[in-house]
């Protein structure tokens, strides 16, 4: 059977100006059908955006497609699109969004919908497609249907160490290309999935039901060393929690030679706890955390289920100073935000000292706690607007006002002569990237207000 594979073009292509990750899941689909004979394309539409041109030079006989909840509207009219070019093209969807809303695919351009880790799934669903047997035989999948959408027995989320190494050479001619601000070329690597917190914001604990998976740290020692990129993104939901696992990981790399630059994501109390776990990780390259800070008083951290303090959001940004290891530090902005919240907000973030920061607008993202809790009270239901760009819940100030706010802690919460020194250490590359994005950032986020109707 002939497979294509597609990452669907971006939503807001200006993002892909911000980072542009290597479609890593589409990698370990290709791998895993390419063990049963399969031939596998894939299609990164970012970067190859003629879709129609690839199905009609390729001919697949099933395409595959993923996406988050902003690509809803693009994954259908992809879908669309293939079906009526080729009527007989069987098209499976899958990713976040298929997980957490399956239903919102009950549509008549899509044949069936992953739910969950795809890998086996979708060689059992090639296996069926080739010889015309029941669908609703195989675990974790819904199928579409004008009476309702038909769903099989739930697949158990899949043991990590259990998949195949994802086939890199499926995307060979693009790898200089995926990169996340400063860090490039970046080639990106999977050791877990799933969170240890509870966070009413986030639906990526729900999707393992709870359960924090992990990766043997020798199979991660061992595909590292098939990377040819100098810098590694860790893509877990969260890296570090476990301690003794990636302690033993830090060990593993060190004893065989391994050198590359690392960015992971690390929650505030597991740096407060562990800091020798990042110290000994400083040692073999780490060179940034992505750390949800996310807000400035504990009263609105335990709101969100947070479990952090503003006390240990000091002490961790302490710890990875001394460590030498660059903050990304990353605060979500409440919808409910007054003027005067927007001023403390500034004022906790200047206290921090970082060297660079972020900030999201606080998203009702489906699947999560916080979407079940407020889904009545959306001020829109556009899919594009899922971006964490967007308020879609109802603002406190005007939007325009609420908009100019966020853009004014972009452009102020960080002094710019702090930020030097840091993206320096990143060479021309990493400077070159912030003086870039910066003004066209402000200017989007100013104009976001705009997009509702």
């Amino acid at each position: 059977m002939r497979v294509l594979l597609i990452q669907p073009p971006s939503h807001d292509p200006f993002a892909d100006q911000f980072f542009l990750f290597e479609p890593l899941a589409l990698e370990y689909l290709g791998a895993g059908l390419r063990l049963d004979g399969h031939e596998v394309e894939l299609l990164d539409a970012r970067l190859e955006p003629d879709i129609a041109a690839a199905c009609r030079r390729f001919q697949p006989d099933l395409v595959g497609l993923t996406g988050y909840t902003s690509h809803l509207t693009i994954v259908k009219g992809i879908a669309a699109r293939l079906k009526n070019d080729r009527p007989e093209l069987f098209v499976v969807v899958g990713g976040h969004h298929a997980t957490v809303r399956p239903t919102d695919f009950n549509d008549p351009a899509i044949d069936a919908v992953v739910i969950g880790e795809g890998v086996f799934t979708l060689r059992e669903i090639a296996r069926a497609v080739t010889a015309g047997t029941p669908l609703l035989a195989i675990p974790g999948l819904a199928l579409p249907d004008p009476a309702g959408m038909r769903f099989s027995e739930p697949r158990p989320y899949t043991d990590l160490n259990d998949l195949p190494v994802p086939d890199r050479t499926l995307t060979a001619r693009h790898r200089s290309r995926y990169f996340s601000e400063w860090f490039k070329p970046l080639a990106s690597v999977r050791t877990s999935l799933g969170c240890t917190a509870r966070c009413t914001f986030c639906a990526l604990w729900s999707i393992t039901g709870g359960k924090y998976l992990r990766r043997a740290p020798e199979a991660v020692v061992e595909e590292l060393k098939t990377i040819a990129e100098p810098n590694v993104f860790f893509c877990d939901d969260e890296s570090m929690c476990d301690v003794k696992r990636m302690d033993r990981l830090a060990g593993l790399i060190e004893a065989a030679g391994i050198k590359k630059n690392y960015f992971l994501y690390g929650r505030v109390d597991t740096i407060v706890r562990h800091p020798e776990l990042f110290a000994r990780w400083a040692k073999i390259g780490l060179a940034q955390v992505f750390v949800g800070m996310e807000d400035y008083s504990d009263e609105r951290l335990r709101a969100m289920n947070k479990e952090i303090t503003i006390a240990q959001q000091a002490r961790a940004v302490q710890i990875l100073d001394e460590l030498g290891i660059m903050m990304y530090a990353s605060y979500m902005v409440d919808p409910a935000y007054s003027a005067a919240d927007f001023r403390n907000l500034l004022a906790h973030v200047r206290r921090m000292k970082h060297t660079y920061a972020t900030f999201t607008v606080m998203t009702p993202l489906p699947g999560t706690r916080l979407h079940a809790e407020r889904e009545a009270e959306l001020l829109s239901r556009k899919p594009e607007l899922y971006d964490m760009i967007h308020a879609l819940l109802p603002t406190t100030l005007p939007l325009p006002v609420f908009y100019d706010e966020l853009a004014k802690l972009w452009a102020k919460a960080v002094p710019f002569h702090r930020v030097i020194p840091t993206l320096a250490r990143f060479g021309p590359w990493g400077m070159l990237q912030r003086l870039r994005m910066l003004g066209p950032a402000l200017s989007r986020i100013r104009t976001a207000h705009q997009h509702y109707d």
